[in-house]
This record gives structure tokens, C-alpha cells and sequence, in this order.
């Protein structure tokens, strides 16, 4: 296994498929999956688990990960330790630098460190942050200079810290700390202005609630003057009927005198009369006393027709009042219920408003964000697009100075473009273009011949070479059109192998007149994917045409090959495909930018729309919100308005029942009344008739009785009429005392409401006075604010005529920057080429005459004239070519041979320390190896005479290690021992016990380790029946854990089979499948 497998193996691992580790180290995943796999092959064991989704490390690859890993971690630190005894004085550096840093401080350090380090490439990639990031993720870059905050997960340090400043015109007179912004004052307008609409809202409900207040007042008013005025009427009733007792006492006293004094007549009449006499008396007497009862029970019924009356009187009383009252209480609610359905459809408007309110909030915060997304991408879009107007800038620069070419070249080229030379067509690399993924292989391909000058004909080739000899300006290959001819490769079948991609000259894109030339340069190159396809392909053509990978690694014509890394972008064919491409995408970023602009202004505009339906919907919701509260008001109102009615209702209900009540008992009392009176008016007519039948012939007594009779009768029945009378006044005056009781509480509480709507009533107008006062502060605020943001908005006009002022002047030095940086560039190109002219004169002055710079300088002599010295260095030079040839080269081969031979020892050393590690790690997997195998041979030894006991019915089994100091190398002994035998080794036993035992090895292992599916093939042949019941039987015990596919031709093993499949041959040559499923047969044929 080699390193670059180890590599290979760590990277799949880690991404989990064959195609992203295929494009992480640009080649195909065919090739990876090969290369997998014949290190697999060389391990004798798989190292991944192949799935639809990817793939997964073995058991065994998990166990030999750590050590490829210790392998790749040696080989990092080999590498490091060469780099550094080679003071990485040779290489390619790539830098990602964003676009200010490339023209102020990085043209100050790369000559500092070109300087310090001649041998490494300094490679600048100019670019966004973004660009930059993505570089640094995928490799592109090995360093990267970006901010703190856009390097994000990456691994940075800090550099500097870069101050912004803000330039303005030498007359700017800074204005006072603290910067204010037209939206933030905008802002504090809305929000002031919103707080005194609160202000004016809450005036409005609080006089709404006084005005409400003082209807409620007024009726209570109104209330407790009828109140007061109907306790007064009955305080004048009772004190009416309080005299009206006291008389009717006083005549009570009166009658009871006179009744006394009649009867005591009466009593003195009937002594002086005989028996006859005293008994008519006293029937007379009798009747008298039937008379006064029955005058008394006219009296009471008088009395209670006078309490109906009353009762009734007051009834009607009571039905208009509970009239009015109910109709009063219906207005009540009726309005209330007004009330409340505008109330609810208020409260709906109001929440209506707030759900619109919240609508338009999100659909504004949405457009805001949009509108903030857009303004970001456009920004974003705009400074890439300017990062590589840039970048094109800089490479057309590059491309019209002939940046890349040798020194030879560009001096032909700027000739041709003076038109010193002519039929000049230019070098290669300009004539052509091809795809981005071909780049590469082209470049390499074609080499040193991409600068390559194509000419018209031979006479230009020769005019051109003339005028390199004369400014002494290098060499250089010139293609005549009229003497190149084409060779194009035919290979009949070269187009169908594997990994093929295309002739050379047929990926590039060029003139049709150029023909000749790309054919020659190209015709007999094949291109194709990974170096692998490209071996098997030279050898399947005798290398017979030059093959070239998509990443660089050539095999020539003939079996040599050359390769190793390339960078992917530092040839001029490279920045052609570049630029290229940077306008293409140039011009779609435009078009990208366009549209967002063009989105940016449509948002801006629907932003504004949103806010504006967002304020009206907020003045309609603190309108709703009003409207609410003054309706809350009134409802209020009318509660305690409906509350008072129901009170003045229930009271007049229950005085009602109470006259109800006295009405029917008064009905009750007047019939029992009148039964009364009846008997005893029959009572006295009879009394009557006795007296006169025992009065016959004694008239004129029974004229004094019958007046004393009657005397003492009317005066019974105005005693009877006075009791009535006051029992009456008595009830009466009793009633009306409850009713003022009454009167006076609902009096008392109408004086506390009252009292209480008045102290709501200043504190509601304290309030409003508040109210007043902040409102009106808000309001002085407001156009103190309008005022400012007026000044504010004079102001900005005033900036913006600055600002644009200043973004003409900034722009005319912009453009002078950019013609002093392209002046720079040109001037830095110049001194490049000055340098490399002045090395050349060096390397002359050493080549010929071994002289360093400074030897040379102090043997400085002055000339008279050139011409003399002309002929004085020809003469030298003749001279110095008299001597001969010497060996000059033998002090540097010794130098270069002896530096070889430490590179080499210090590498022999470097080896042998890796081998020692790799030996310590492969000690440690032989560890491993080794506990593993001994714990799961126990296991085995273990599963395998359990199953040799089950399978055979008795006996023993072992499995034995031939040396168990050594047991990854030895070999296993299986001694087994059947029922009724000694005890054996494998060899010893007969074919079918051999068959036997190897069986239950096997059924042992898919114990220890049993796998999803297993097929065998007629492994129970060599086994008598009674043993392949066995063998049938066990295996069906563990079928549960394993899914058997068995070929045979026994009947024991058949029988215990779930499902039959029978192949035969009825016609010859044609094969047919019978298929037998035992248990559905099982269950059709009811057999358990």
C-alpha cells in the first residue's frame, strides 16, 4: 500500500462516496473506484461497504484507519522537514486578496518577499470576500486576506485593524455631537403624534363619561325629589290616621260610658218587671245582644269594603306605575340592546382594525425585509460585478502587455503592433480558445509552444528573428503558415476506449486558417480523463501518439512519462479562459444587477404603500377604539339605568302581591262576615218573636225595652264601626310606616350613588385637565419636531448637492487612480523586464567571462568610444575561443553531485526513520490482530463443540493451534471424536465424517457470526440419510437467523425446505423451473 493509496483511502472514508472524493482530487470516480479496489486486492480483505447512498468502513478498515492516518501524519512531517532543509526556496504561493488591499498595501510586500525568496511564485487572486472564502474552501488559495466578521468558521489571524474615515470638503464645519436621522425624527413625529390622539381619545371617553354622569345625576335628582315628595304625602297620611285613632279612641270611650249606663236601665226595667216579664227581658236582652252583633259585622264588613277600596285604589296605583315603569324599562332595553349591537359591531371594527393593523405590520415587515434583502443583493451584486470589472481589467492590461510571454515575445509583438514588423499574426496561446476543463492539458500539451509567434511566410519568420538579433532581445519560435503543414492522428478505434476525451486539436477553437498550424502543434496529441486510462491506452497502441491527462501528466511517444502538479491558473491560455469567462459572467451579473435594482425600487415603492395602509388602518383602529369606549360608557348607563327600573319594578310587584293578598283575605273575612250578620239576624228575629209571645198584654214596658233595645243597638254598632274603623287606620298606618322605611333606604342609596357619580365626576375632570395638558405638550412637540425635520430636510438637499458634487470630483480621481495604478503597472512590468534584462547581462557576464556584478563593477573602466570597445571584446572573444573548451562545468557537476548525494543521505535517513515507525505500527495492528484472533478462535472452539455435540449426538471436538506462541502464522488442527470412537484428527476420519465435521465447523462460524443469507452446494453429499436428517433439521433450527439457499439432491434435506424449486430439462436445450411452496401445500392439505 503507497501513500498516495493511504490518501485516497483517508479521503473516501471521510467524504463517504467515490464521487465527491473523485472531485476533491480532481479525477474520475471510475479511477477512485479502482484504485479502491485494488488495494482491496492487495489486502485480501474488503475495505468498504458499498450502499446506494454511499459507502461505509468495514470492521476491519476501522481497525487500520488509525495507522493510515499515523502513515499520513508521518509523510505531512517528512514533507515539512524536506521543505524545510530546502528553505522553501522554490514554489508556487497563491494569495486571495480583496480588491483595496491589492493597490495600497500588498504592492508594498510582495517585492519584500520576491526579494527574500526568489525560487517561489507569487500568484494573486483578486476577488470579494465571498470569492475569497470560496477559494479558501476548495484549495484554490493557500492564503487568504479577508475581515474578521466575513471569515466566519475559518481559521484566520489577525493583521491590523483598519480605521474608517470619513473624508469631507476642507469648508465642512462639523455640527454638534449626536447624529439624528430624518427617519428616526420622522418616527418620534408618528409616535407623538399617536400618543396625542391617545390623549384626545381619552378626553373625548372621559367627557363622554361626564356627560353620561351628569344625565344619571340629573335623574336621580329627579328620582329622589319624587322620593322625598311621596315620603312627605305619606308621612301626611299617617299622621292623619294617627289622629283619626286617637278620635276614634276617644268616641270609643264615649260609647263604652253610654252603653253602660243603657244597659244598667235596661237591668233595672227587667227587676221591676215579673218572671214573664224577665223573660221577654231577657230574650229581648238576647235579641239586643244578636242585633248589636249582627250591627257590629256590618260595621267590620263596612270597614273591610273600605280596606278593599283602599287596596284597589292602590293597586291601579301600582299597574300605572308598573306601567310606566315597564315601559321605561323596555326603552331601557331596546336603547341597550342598540347599544350593545353597536357596541359589538364597534368592538368587530375595532378588532377588525387591530387584525388588519397586524396584517399589515407583517406584510410590512415583510417588504422590509425583501426591500432590505434586495438593497443587499444589489449592493452585493455591485460590488462583484466591480471586483471583476476589476479582475477584467487587470487581465485585459495583463493580455495587452503581453504579461507571461518571454521577453523575445512581447518585444515581437509590441514591434508588430507598431507596425515595425509585419505579417505577424501572434503567439499561439492568443489565436486559439478552448473550454475551461481542457485548459490544462493543453497548456501542457502544448508547452513552450504556446508562445510560439505565427507568421505569414518564411521572409517574416527571418525579418522578425533579425530584429531580435539586433536588439539583442532573446529568442524565439516562429510558425511560417505557408511552410507548416498538419498531421492528424487516425486511429480507428481510438474514439471507443475507455476514458477517451478527444484529439487535442479538436478541443481547441481557432481560425479555419490556422488549420495547418494546430494540427501540427496538436493532431498527434490524445486527451484523455486520468493517467490510469492513459497507460492502458499507450500500451494498447505500442505508444504510438502523445497522450495528455485533463490534469497535466503526459506520456510521451515511445513510453517515457512526465508529470506531477500543476497550477490550474497560471498560464496565459489559463487567463485567456478567464477572462473569457469573467465576461461572460460579467454581463449576466449586469443583467442580475439590473433586475434587482429594478426589484429594490419596486419593494421600496410597495414599502411605502404598506405604511401608508398601515396609518390609515391605524387611525381607523383608534377610531373603532373610541367609539368602544364611549359606547362601554353608555352601556354602563344604561345597566344601572335598567338596574334601578327592575328595583322599582320588584318593589311594586311585591306591594302588589302584598294587596293581593289583603284583598282576598278581605274577601275571606267579608263572606264570613256576611254568614255572621245572617244568623244573627235570624237569631234576633227569633229572639223577638219569643219576647212578644212572653210580652202579650205589657206594652208599654216592652216600649221602654225596645227603646233601651235599641239605643243600646245603635251604639253597639258604632262601637263595632269604630273598631273596624281602627283596626283599619291601624293596618293602614302600619303599611305606610313600612313604605317610608322603604322609601328612606332607596333615598339613602340614591345619596350615596349620587355622592360617588359626583367624586367620578372631578376626578374625570382632573383628568381631562391632565389630558389637556399633555396633549397639548405632544402637540408642541410634534411641530418642534415637523420644524426640525423641516431644517433637516433643507439640509439634506444642501447635502446632496454636496455629495454629488463630491461624487464627480471623487470619480475624476478615481480615474486617476486607476491611470496612476495602470501607470504603476505598466512601470512595475517594465522594471520586471528591466530585471530580467539585467539577470540576462549577469548571466552572460558570468557564462563568459565568469565575472559576478560587483567583480565586474570594480574592473569598471571608461570608454573612449564604443565603437573600440566593439573591437576590442571581438578580439578578447577570439582569443578566449583560440584557448579551446575548458571544463568549466566540472566544479558546479561536483557541487550539484555532492548536494545530490547529501539530499539523498538525508533522505536514506528520513526512510529509514519511517520505516522504523510503519514497523512500530505494524507491531501494534500484529497486537491487535492477535488478541482479536485468539478471543474469537475461543468463541469458535467454543460454538464448534456445541454444534458437533448437537449434530453428532455425543462426542467431543476441539480445534487446536498447531503453535500458539504464533498463532497469526500457524495452522489449526480439528480433532474430533464421534459417539463410540477415539478420539481423531480430520485427516483420520472417513469422507462422510470428514463432511460431517467440516458441516459443523461452518453451521459453528454462522453462530459466532451469522451473515443475512448463505447458499451452499451439495455440501451434504457425502452424508448417509440419517445425517443429512440431522444436517436438515439443524440447519432449519437456525434459519431464523440466517436465510439458506442449498442445492441438493437429497430427500432429507428437501423435506425440511420452505420452498422447491426443481430445474429439469424436458426438451433439449430448454430449461424449465418447477416451484413447490411445502408450507402452502402444508396449509391446503391441513398436514401440521
Amino acid at each position: 500500500m503507497t501513500l498516495t493509496d493511504c490518501q485516497l483511502l483517508s479521503i473516501v472514508a471521510q467524504l463517504g462516496t467515490f464521487a465527491a472524493a473523485a472531485e476533491r482530487l480532481h479525477i474520475t470516480p471510475s479511477a477512485v473506484s479502482h484504485a479502491v479496489s485494488g488495494v482491496e486486492a492487495e489486502c485480501g480483505f474488503p475495505l468498504f461497504t458499498r450502499t446506494k447512498s454511499g459507502v461505509t468502513l468495514t470492521a476491519a478498515a476501522e481497525n487500520l484507519m488509525p495507522a493510515i492516518q499515523q502513515m499520513l501524519a508521518s509523510s505531512e512531517s517528512l514533507e515539512q522537514s524536506i521543505a524545510q532543509i530546502n528553505g522553501m526556496h522554490k514554489g508556487a504561493l497563491r494569495l486571495g486578496v480583496f480588491n483595496s488591499a491589492c493597490v495600497t498595501w500588498l504592492p508594498k510586500i510582495v517585492p519584500g518577499f520576491r526579494a527574500a525568496f526568489p525560487g517561489i511564485d507569487v500568484q494573486i487572486y483578486q476577488g470579494s470576500y465571498d470569492d475569497i472564502t470560496g477559494w479558501l474552501k476548495t484549495g484554490a488559495v493557500e492564503l487568504g486576506f479577508l475581515s474578521n466578521s466575513s471569515a466566519r468558521d475559518l481559521d484566520f489571524e489577525p493583521l491590523y485593524d483598519d480605521r474608517l474615515i470619513c473624508l469631507a470638503p476642507p469648508d465642512y464645519k462639523p455640527r454638534r455631537p449626536g447624529v439624528v436621522r430624518a427617519e428616526e425624527l420622522r418616527g418620534q413625529a408618528s409616535g407623538i403624534d399617536a400618543q396625542a390622539q391617545q390623549e384626545s381619545s381619552a378626553i373625548a371617553v372621559l367627557e363622554n363619561s361626564l356627560s353620561h354622569d351628569r344625565q344619571t345625576l340629573e335623574r336621580l335628582d329627579r328620582e329622589l325629589a319624587d322620593t322625598q315628595q311621596r315620603a312627605g304625602n305619606l308621612q301626611e297620611q299617617a299622621d292623619a290616621l294617627t289622629d283619626r285613632m286617637a278620635r276614634i279612641d276617644r268616641e270609643t270611650e264615649d260609647l263604652g260610658s253610654e252603653l253602660s249606663a243603657l244597659m244598667e236601665s235596661l237591668r233595672q226595667l227587667a227587676q221591676s218587671a215579673g218572671s214573664a216579664q224577665q223573660e221577654a227581658e231577657a230574650l229581648r236582652a238576647q235579641e239586643t245582644l244578636a242585633v248589636a252583633a249582627a250591627a257590629q259585622g256590618r260595621t267590620e264588613l263596612a270597614a273591610l269594603d273600605a280596606t278593599d277600596a283602599q287596596a284597589q285604589a292602590r293597586q291601579t296605583a301600582i299597574a300605572a306605575d308598573s306601567a310606566a315603569a315597564n315601559e321605561k324599562l323596555d326603552q331601557c332595553r331596546r336603547e341597550a340592546a342598540e347599544n350593545n349591537a353597536a357596541l359589538d359591531a364597534a368592538r368587530e371594527d375595532q378588532q377588525a382594525a387591530a387584525n388588519i393593523i397586524q396584517g399589515h405590520s407583517l406584510k410590512m415587515e415583510g417588504r422590509r425585509r425583501r426591500a432590505q434583502e434586495a438593497a443587499q443583493q444589489a449592493d452585493q451584486l455591485r460590488r462583484q460585478a466591480n471586483a471583476m470589472e476589476d479582475r477584467i481589467r487587470l487581465l485585459t492590461e495583463m493580455e495587452k502587455e503581453y504579461e507571461g510571454f518571454s521577453r523575445a515575445v512581447k518585444a515581437v509583438m509590441q514591434a508588430a503592433d507598431r507596425s515595425t514588423l509585419s505579417g505577424i499574426r501572434g503567439p499561439v496561446a492568443s489565436l486559439m480558445s478552448t473550454q475551461p476543463q481542457y485548459t490544462v492539458a493543453l497548456e501542457i500539451a502544448l508547452g513552450a509552444a504556446l508562445q510560439n509567434i505565427v507568421v505569414d511566410r518564411d521572409t517574416d519568420a527571418k525579418e522578425a528573428i533579425s530584429f531580435l538579433k539586433r536588439r539583442d532581445a532573446g529568442r524565439a519560435t516562429f510558425l511560417p503558415m505557408s511552410a507548416i503543414r498538419g498531421d492528424m492522428l487516425r486511429e480507428p478505434r481510438l474514439s471507443q476506449e475507455y476514458g477517451f476525451v478527444g484529439i487535442a486539436s479538436q478541443l481547441v477553437t481557432y481560425d479555419p486558417q490556422y488549420d495547418g498550424i494546430f494540427q501540427n502543434l496538436l493532431g498527434r496529441t490524445v486527451v484523455v480523463e486520468d493517467l490510469d486510462c492513459g497507460v492502458n491506452m499507450a500500451r494498447r497502441y505500442q505508444n504510438r501518439f502523445r497522450i495528455v491527462t485533463l490534469d497535466g501528466q503526459v506520456i510521451n511517444r515511445g513510453g517515457s512519462m512526465t508529470g506531477g502538479s500543476v497550477s490550474r491558473s497560471a498560464g496565459v491560455l489559463s487567463r485567456a479562459s478567464e477572462l473569457a469567462g469573467l465576461r461572460e459572467q460579467l454581463g449576466s451579473l449586469k443583467s442580475s444587477l439590473a433586475e434587482a435594482a429594478r426589484r429594490a425600487e419596486d419593494l421600496g415603492r410597495d414599502l411605502q404603500k404598506a405604511q401608508y395602509e398601515l396609518d390609515v388602518a391605524q387611525d381607523q383602529h383608534r377610531a373603532a377604539q373610541q367609539q368602544v369606549l364611549a359606547l362601554e360608557t353608555r352601556e354602563q348607563h344604561y345597566d344601572s339605568l335598567r338596574e334601578s327600573l327592575e328595583e322599582t319594578l320588584r318593589a311594586l310587584d311585591t306591594e302588589n302581591q302584598q294587596l293581593t293578598r289583603q284583598t282576598a283575605d278581605c274577601a275571606a273575612r267579608r263572606q264570613t262576615a256576611e254568614q255572621e250578620i245572617r244568623r244573627q239576624e235570624d237569631r234576633a228575629a227569633q229572639l223577638r218573636q219569643q219576647a212578644q209571645e212572653r210580652l202579650a198584654g205589657q206594652s208599654e214596658l216592652q216600649t221602654k225595652t225596645g227603646g233601651i233595645s235599641d239605643e243600646i243597638a245603635r251604639r253597639k254598632e258604632q262601637q263595632a264601626a269604630l273598631a273596624a274603623e281602627r283596626q283599619g287606620a291601624q293596618s293602614r298606618l302600619e303599611d305606610l310606616r313600612q313604605l317610608m322605611e322603604d322609601l328612606a333606604g332607596d333615598c339613602r342609596g340614591r345619596e350615596d350613588l349620587r355622592r360617588q357619580l359626583m367624586e367620578a365626576q372631578a376626578q374625570s375632570q382632573a383628568q381631562i385637565t391632565d389630558h389637556r395638558a399633555r396633549a397639548e405638550d405632544l402637540h408642541r412637540q410634534a411641530e418642534e419636531l415637523r420644524a426640525r425635520l423641516q431644517g433637516l430636510q433643507q439640509e439634506k438637499l444642501t447635502l446632496e448637492q454636496q455629495r454629488t458634487a463630491l461624487n464627480r470630483e471623487t470619480q475624476s480621481r478615481n480615474d486617476a487612480v486607476l491611470a496612476a495604478q495602470g501607470e504603476l503597472s505598466r512601470l512595475e512590468q517594465k522594471r520586471s523586464a528591466a530585471a530580467m534584462e539585467e539577470k540576462t547581462i549577469l548571466d552572460k557576464l558570468w557564462e563568459r567571462y565568469e565575472l559576478s556584478h560587483s567583480e565586474a563593477q570594480a574592473q569598471r573602466v571608461e570608454l573612449e568610444s564604443v565603437p573600440k570597445a566593439t573591437r576590442r571584446i571581438g578580439e578578447l572573444n577570439r582569443a578566449i575561443k583560440a584557448l579551446g573548451t575548458p571544463n568549466i562545468g566540472a566544479i558546479e557537476e561536483y557541487d550539484r553531485v555532492n548536494g545530490r548525494y547529501t539530499y539523498l543521505s538525508d533522505q536514506r535517513a528520513d526512510v529509514e526513520q519511517a520505516k522504523g515507525e510503519l514497523t512500530g505500527v505494524i507491531d501494534q495492528l500484529t497486537r491487535q490482530m492477535t488478541e482479536i484472533f485468539a478471543r474469537q478462535f475461543k468463541l469458535l472452539n467454543d460454538s464448534f463443540q456445541e454444534t458437533f455435540l448437537e449434530l453428532f449426538g455425543g462426542g467431543k471436538a476441539r480445534l487446536e493451534l498447531e503453535d500458539e506462541r504464533d498463532i497469526l502464522n500457524c495452522g489449526i488442527e480439528i480433532k474430533v471424536q464421534p459417539p463410540g470412537k477415539q478420539l481423531k484428527t480430520i485427516t483420520l476420519l472417513s469422507g462422510g465424517e470428514k463432511a460431517f465435521v467440516a458441516i459443523a465447523l461452518y453451521f459453528a462460524i454462522l453462530k459466532v457470526h451469522p451473515t443475512p443469507f448463505c447458499v451452499m452446494d451439495e455440501i451434504e453429499a457425502a452424508l448417509d440419510e440419517a445425517n443429512v436428517v440431522r444436517y436438515a433439521r439443524y440447519m432449519r433450527r437456525i434459519a431464523g437467523k440466517t436465510q439458506f439457499i442449498v442445492i441438493t439432491h437429497r430427500r432429507g434435506t428437501m423435506e425440511e425446505a420452505d420452498v422447491l424449486y426443481g430445474v429439469t430439462m424436458q426438451e433439449r436445450g430448454v430449461s424449465r423451473i418447477l416451484t413447490i411452496n411445502l408450507n402452502d401445500m402444508a396449509k391446503e392439505l391441513n398436514i401440521k
